[in-house]
């Protein structure tokens, strides 16, 4: 039996892309994974922006589990900017990216295995931000501050870590060029090399490691760009 055999693992964001990625490999590894999506293909189906969808979907694992051991807080919010995006999609945008996470995490709290963790997926773009991306920027800003203060108050009882992604190709499409040596790894990143640092944290190896806030971006946010550097011109 592996270490994750018959855990109780809970997956917010898993129809596609780097959710679906996790649940799968949790699966691979024996655990029992619970998913909510508002596309088809998970455990339940609903909008996690809805306070009254994150409540039906923890009473629907707490009916089935008498605890929970891992929490992934992955849903993506939208991406709108500051010329389109409206007041309700950003608050959209906020409860997807961040109030739900917070509430799953809230709900779930009584439930909490030893060693439970919660898993935040953030974004680069919580350090760093393109043109018209507000709305979805500082949902990811909002969840890697949650993830410390979650780690503050729950310490002892539940470790809170969070991940950003840098660029990930959902669609596991391999780039030459440009696009991939901006990135010093050389590469763009895939589904896998995120669910592979979800099932670390989630591990005993990671025992100590609770707070943090985890990039990977194949090193893209420390490579200083200028002009007509590595292949990029700005026009």
């Amino acid at each position: 039996m592996g270490e994750f055999e018959n855990k109780v693992v809970v997956i917010t964001g898993a129809s596609h892309g780097i959710g679906k990625a996790i649940a799968e490999d949790f699966l691979k590894e024996g655990a029992k994974v619970y998913t909510i999506d508002i596309n088809d293909g998970c455990t339940f189906k609903g909008d996690i922006g809805k306070k009254e969808v994150l409540e039906e979907f923890a009473k629907l694992v707490t009916e089935k589990e008498n605890r929970v051991d891992v929490l992934v807080n992955n849903a993506p919010p939208k991406m709108r900017g500051i010329e389109s995006c409206s007041y309700e999609d950003f608050v959209s945008a906020l409860n997807v990216g961040v109030t739900a996470a917070f509430y799953l995490t809230k709900l779930f709290l009584p439930y909490f295995a030893k060693g439970a963790c919660v898993i935040n997926i953030s974004s680069s773009r919580d350090r760093m931000s393109q043109p018209q991306t507000e709305s979805y920027t500082a949902a990811k800003g909002g969840i890697s501050a949650l993830t410390h203060a979650l780690a503050v108050s729950l310490s002892g009882k539940v470790r809170v870590n969070s991940i950003s992604p840098g660029w990930i190709d959902t669609e596991y499409r391999e780039y030459e060029g440009p696009d991939a040596y901006q990135q010093p790894a050389g590469r763009v990143g895939n589904p896998g090399d995120i669910s592979s640092m979800a099932l670390f944290l989630s591990s005993k190896k990671a025992g100590f490691i609770t707070g943090e806030n985890i990039c990977i971006d194949g090193g893209m946010t420390k490579l200083m760009v200028y002009h007509a550097d590595h292949g990029w011109t700005l026009e």
